[in-house]
């Protein structure tokens, strides 16, 4: 007889999860230092979902489930045209920037760590981006996802202007 094998929870494979960043503090308490650990992890579908979250523990691994479960619950859209942005935009939080642009097929992802991550997660295969500003890795999540935020679907201009997309786009 063949035995057959249960996933404890289907929806857990439906997600890629990405750890950012981890950070490690110490308090100096009476008996010595006591370690605290800060996690910042992106999860995306790779069908365009992506999400971030941050959480903060006295376990790496305690801390790492936190900020997956804020990532799930802080889902975005992010539309999408043949595996890249469509069009060129920059996002702003605090004194971080990230400019993407869309790139042509086979270009890859051009992007750092944190850009990357996301970028990977949402599943775009072809986008470069730049950052500029503030280089802390929180900040540069946040601005991504504030350039992912303010990107326009085609559909949704063409619905917004009362046009089809044939008399958009000619």
């Amino acid at each position: 007889m063949e035995r057959q094998k249960f996933d404890k929870d289907p929806k857990e494979k439906e997600f890629v999860e990405k750890l950012v960043t981890l950070n490690r503090t110490a308090k100096t308490v009476k008996g010595g230092r006591r370690m605290s650990f800060a996690a910042l992890t992106v999860v995306g579908d790779q069908k365009g979902r992506v999400g971030y979250g941050f959480g903060k523990a006295n376990d790496v691994s305690e801390a790492i489930k936190k900020s997956v479960d804020r990532a799930k619950r802080n889902l975005v859209y992010m539309p999408m045209k043949n595996g890249t942005i469509p069009h060129e935009i920059i996002g702003k939080y605090k004194s971080s920037s990230v400019l993407l642009k869309p790139a042509c097929s086979g270009t890859g992802i051009k992007a750092g760590g944190a850009v990357r991550a996301i970028m990977d997660a949402v599943g775009a295969s072809d986008v470069i981006s730049k950052s500029l500003g503030s280089s802390a890795s929180v900040n540069v999540v946040r601005a991504t996802f504030n350039a992912i935020q303010n990107l326009m679907d085609a559909k949704a201009v063409a619905a917004g202007r009362g046009k089809t997309l044939d008399e958009l786009w000619g």
